[in-house]
Order: C-alpha cells, then sequence, then structure tokens
C-alpha cells in the first residue's frame, strides 16, 4: 500500500527560488552573537550544496514534501546549536526522514540530545560519514544511519558496509555527473543524499520504519568492500 506526503526534511545550505511548493514550511537558522539561534525566513541557497543535496532527494523521491532547515551561511559554516536548532524544528513540523549531509568533528551535547529526540520520535535520521578519517557528527550518534559515498554504487545503487566507519554507502556523484567522473562536492554528503532519497521511495511505496535496515541490507549491491550481490 502506497503512502502520501512522505515528510523528507533537509537540513543543509538551502534550496534554489522555487524549487518547493509555498505551501511547505521553510526555516532559516543563524546563531546570534549571545550563542542564541534565532529563526529567520530563507534566502536563496548561497553555496550550492543543498541545491544539489536537493536535486538528487527530489530524483528518488519526487512525490516527497521536501521541508527546508536552512543553516549555513554564505561561507560554508555552521554551529552545532543551529543543527541542532533545525533538527527540533524538522521534529515539531513531524517529518518521517531528516538528511544530514554535513558532519562536525566534535560531539556536542547540545546536538546529541536533539539528534536523540528525533529518534524517540521515530524519525529517520541518515548523517554523511566519511569513509576515512576521524569520526564525525551527527553520524555516530546512536539510531542514526551513517552514510558515506561508496564510488562502486551507481545511482539507484547502495551498498552495506556495516564498517567502524559507515552503514551504507551510494552514489558520491551529483545527478550530471558521468560514472567515472570524480565527485565536484564531497562524496560522503552526495552518499548520503542518494540513501535519504531512496529511503524516501521506500516509505512512499508502503515501506516501515521498522523493516527499513532489513529492506537496504537485503537490496544492496555490494557488501562490505570486497564483492557485488550477483
Amino acid at each position: 500500500m502506497t503512502r502520501t506526503g512522505i515528510r523528507l526534511g533537509l537540513v543543509d545550505s538551502g534550496l534554489p527560488p522555487g524549487f518547493c511548493r509555498d505551501e511547505v514550511p521553510a526555516c532559516r537558522f543563524v546563531q546570534d552573537d549571545t550563542g542564541a539561534v534565532q529563526q529567520i525566513p530563507v534566502v536563496p541557497d548561497p553555496l550550492g550544496h543543498g541545491t544539489t543535496v536537493s536535486a538528487i532527494l527530489r530524483h528518488h523521491g519526487p512525490e516527497a514534501m521536501l521541508y527546508n532547515a536552512q543553516v549555513f551561511d554564505a561561507k560554508g559554516v555552521t554551529t552545532a546549536a543551529t543543527v541542532a536548532a533545525a533538527i527540533d524544528w524538522l521534529v515539531a513540523v513531524r517529518v518521517d526522514v531528516i538528511n544530514l549531509s554535513l558532519g562536525l568533528q566534535q560531539d556536542r551535547t547540545v546536538l546529541r540530545e536533539a539528534c536523540a529526540r528525533a529518534v524517540a520520535a521515530d524519525i529517520i535520521l541518515i548523517a554523511s560519514a566519511p569513509a576515512q578519517g576521524a569520526a564525525v557528527y551527527p553520524a555516530q550518534y546512536p539510531g542514526v544511519i551513517r552514510a558515506t559515498g561508496d564510488a562502486r554504487c551507481a545511482v539507484t545503487e547502495i551498498s552495506w558496509l556495516d564498517s567502524g566507519q559507515a552503514d551504507f554507502g551510494a552514489c558520491p556523484r551529483a545527478l550530471d555527473q558521468a560514472r567515472d567522473d570524480p565527485p565536484r562536492i564531497g562524496g560522503a554528503s552526495l552518499g548520503a543524499a542518494h540513501l535519504s532519497g531512496q529511503v524516501a521511495a521506500y516509505l512512499q511505496a508502503g515501506g516501515t520504519r521498522e523493516r527499513l535496515w532489513e529492506d537496504l541490507v537485503s537490496r544492496a549491491q555490494y557488501v562490505h568492500s570486497e564483492r557485488r550481490i550477483k
């Protein structure tokens, strides 16, 4: 049984003008000089990162309603408190999935607690994790699906990595890139977007949160780093 109205939250640099329907809520989050996070109207994506990510999400889940939680400034900078406020807002508007194509180097209590509240609300959180190097947050928090870019994966393929770095891998490239082109943006960020979009499509088709992990593992084209499923 298919579902209607899957709500997909995007915590990123924003969207291009006219990308979403006017009736879908959108909010920009900025931290002022006192450390308080303010909610203000969104502006067009100043970086292009959110634009690329949103195109991937829309490609996989064209029927999903995309909720824009804008957290990056024009320099590509954000804070744990700002991301946490965006997550709490998306919980309040009751999204089904939150895509976090970002990674902060430090574990911060405010972000950890926001993710815990989202997980407790049965929201699926998918965050980017580097294929190598130090762990990042929120990918490392309990209940968050860790996604990275996997160069083996085509646009519709995923891998089950089950590693210390990431749970799943997906295509690391933008939609307009050939398979043998190096990613123009961080591969982990786009891998998370491809996975989130496919999760939204899975829910749209009637899938459930309880069976999501099993479904992802069962249809992975690659397992770990060694082999392809025939």
